[in-house]
């Protein structure tokens, strides 16, 4: 057996050091979460080469006394705790007095600093075990921290460091997340002699994000502000309609520490549950609040994951704290509008960049002002639609319609002493569709009632439905879904565009919906409430299905809510889960896949584990059922739907994430006829 030794200090140096110093980004991030602890309202980070040959950190923080910076160089020497119990009580950045050790042991270090109520800064410089004296010298109050050659010692780390843009890239988005979730500090990052990102320190989180993104995607944001027993949730999300291909927009800071959390972003995309387009993901930047000791930063050196004690608690909190600041906002849209000043001397638009044929220059009047912004079409992300069009409807023009129609077309149904779709009822007072009594069905005239596709299943479309919504209840500390006014409730229908666009007004707002996809949301909503009734067969032949023990202690300590879905189990065969009774719905599908799939959302802490195999049925049914493109409709079919779709929060997109109106506002059309300035 081989002789036990202990390690050289040089060797165990660079052991911990490889745990928390990966790449340059590790070392900016370490020295910049020291600058913040210190204090600090202006940090500046400048790098050569992608950090590996020279990085410089400069902040104006507290300093360090002279007899103090050669002991801030030695393992686990920190100012930030004392004792054990602190570490149940961490509020700082740094605390485990490893980050200045492990930069030194793999890179020269110069460093110099100053306290205001000193004369004189200090200097010193150390480079792996060789150690300088602490010099006076002339400083800033602050510290500036100069960190070069990265690996000298190990040139074995080097070789796995990637090219330098790639390096560089990693660094800002460190110092860029950082300076979101710390606004009030405002941040100057320098690569190879040129401003990369500066932010300017106001405290205000969204010109943070402004700086950080841009004003595009500051534009598209929602504000979220909630808390939910001692969890404070604030920030801002994205419209469903302008998520993203990743989830690399998902920005997540536990007590201003960026973390990286699947839980987190469980919690984030279950709120946006059937509103995001296929391979979308939302975006965020969201900021939590919790006490200090209901979560645990002592995971990893690098300190970049956090483990929670009540994890189901925080998934609610953030959840809740989402769709409320959706259903609070409405997500209506509005039409992106060129913001340009008219007058402010930028270049008039050529006719190829407005795609329009050029008039010859007499036909020009002379009295018309120069136009200097590009009229941009009115554009929508919608189904390719024919290419014939149907003139605006309205009553005269349907009963001519009716007048000389072929013979062959049968007569609209006469409807409770009224010209209604099929299973339409009569018009009612307004106040009746605040309370989203009125459920919309089948709009159409000689074709059967699309509706007729799901009533061989123990659906109902004209019954009436549960007024309870998926997901079931949630616990008695979640806070429930807030709900906002009907935001147009005088909306009248003017007619149709292209056969397909629902043309409407309130007050001062133009409306534009397509009829397709809200009529398809609607009957999806039904269709899930009336899902959830307990519509339970028993199986003659139970299901067994296999799962990993954290997937079947989910579903065993949720039995509860499994019953409510109409399910039953037998939890004797453990880790096998006996299938005893299912929802009716679920005939014909696959059973094994629907209840594994719902295990794995419960294990994840998702507030609704309905099953995406049931959403794509649902999906499809209600596609089939909705009207259509080019269905003729009457104005008071129109009305109806539009009155719903406006009161009602849930059908603001279609159940694939398309959106399902626009809205411009009289300001925005005058300023687009140059009415307005």
């Amino acid at each position: 057996m081989p002789v036990i030794s202990v390690l050289d200090p040089a060797v165990s140096e660079l052991i911990a050091a490889g745990e928390v110093i990966e790449r340059p980004a590790s070392v900016i991030k370490e020295l910049i979460e020291n600058a913040i602890d210190a204090h600090a309202t202006r940090i500046t980070v400048e790098i050569k080469n992608g950090g590996t040959t020279f990085m410089r950190i400069v902040d104006d923080g507290d300093g360090m006394a002279r007899e103090d910076v050669p002991t801030a160089f030695l393992r686990h020497a920190t100012s930030k705790i004392a004792e054990k119990a602190d570490l149940d009580t961490i509020m700082t950045l740094g605390f485990r007095g490893e980050a200045l050790a492990s930069v030194a042991a793999v890179a020269r270090v110069t460093v110099m600093t100053k306290r205001r109520e000193d004369d004189l800064g200090t200097r010193y410089e150390i480079a792996g075990v060789e150690q300088g004296e602490p010099e006076e010298c002339g400083c800033p109050d602050g510290t500036s921290i100069l960190v070069k050659d990265l690996f000298f010692n190990v040139p074995a780390r080097r070789k796995f460091m990637k090219r330098d843009s790639a390096e560089g890239n990693a660094v800002a988005q460190i110092v860029q997340k950082i300076a979101i979730s710390h606004p009030g500090i405002a941040f100057k990052f320098i690569r190879d002699n040129k401003l990369d990102f500066h932010s300017d320190g106001s405290g205000e989180l969204l010109a943070a994000i402004r700086a950080v993104y841009g004003r595009d995607f500051a534009h598209d944001l929602i504000a979220v502000d909630h808390e939910q027993d001692g969890i404070h949730v604030k920030g801002y999300v994205v419209k469903p309609l302008y998520s993203k291909s990743s989830r690399s927009f998902q920005d997540f800071f536990v007590n201003t520490r960026y973390v990286r959390s699947r839980a987190l972003s469980v919690a984030l995309e279950s709120a946006y549950e059937n509103m995001v387009m296929t391979g979308k993901f939302p975006a965020c930047v969201l900021l939590l609040d919790l006490p200090p000791d209901t979560l645990d930063v002592n995971i990893h050196p690098a300190k970049a994951e956090v483990r929670f004690t009540d994890e189901k608690g925080v998934i609610n909190a953030v959840y809740f704290a989402v769709k409320n600041a959706m259903l609070q906002n409405g997500l209506i849209y509005e039409f992106q509008m060129p913001r340009r000043d008219w007058y402010a001397g930028a270049p008039a638009p050529t006719y190829e960049q407005q795609s329009l044929p050029a008039p010859p220059p007499a036909e020009r009047p002379a009295y018309l002002p120069p136009v200097r912004e590009t009229a941009t079409p009115l554009e929508m992300p919608v189904e390719e639609m024919p290419q014939e069009t149907a003139p605006v409807s309205s009553d005269m023009t349907q009963e001519r319609a009716q007048e000389t129609a072929p013979s062959s077309v049968p007569p609209r149904p006469q409807l409770d002493g009224g010209d209604m779709p099929f299973g339409m009822p009569a018009p009612r007072p307004r106040t009746e569709y605040a309370d989203r009594s009125v459920p919309v069905s089948h709009f159409g005239d000689s074709k059967p009632p699309r509706a007729a596709i799901v009533q061989d299943s123990f659906v109902d479309m004209d019954a009436e439905t549960d007024t309870q919504e998926f997901p079931a209840p949630p616990p008695p500390q979640a806070a429930p879904a807030l709900r906002v006014a009907d935001p147009y409730p005088d909306i009248k229908v003017l007619g149709e565009l292209f056969a397909n666009y629902i043309l409407a007004q309130s007050g001062d707002t133009f409306i534009i919906i397509d009829k397709h996809a809200a009529h398809e949301r609607v009957i999806f909503e039904r269709l899930r409430r009336q899902n959830c009734r307990q519509y339970r067969q028993l199986l003659l032949e139970p299901g067994h299905v296999l799962l990993t023990l954290d997937e079947f202690s989910a579903m065993e300590s949720n039995t509860a809510l499994l019953d409510r879905l109409g399910f039953s189990f037998d939890f004797t065969q453990k880790p096998c889960l006996i299938v005893t009774g299912a929802p009716v719905f679920f005939d014909g599908l696959d059973l094994d896949e629907i209840v594994q799939e719902v295990a794995h959302s419960l294990y994840l802490g998702k507030i609704d584990p309905q099953s995406h195999v049931l959403d794509d049925m649902l999906h499809e049914m209600a596609c089939k059922s909705a009207i259509k493109a080019n269905d003729r409709n009457s104005i008071s079919e129109l009305q109806a739907l539009a009155e719903e779709v406006v009161s009602n929060e849930d059908i603001r997109h279609c159940p694939h994430g398309r959106p399902v109106m626009f809205i411009m506002t009289k300001y925005e059309l005058e300023r687009q006829f140059r009415r307005r300035v």
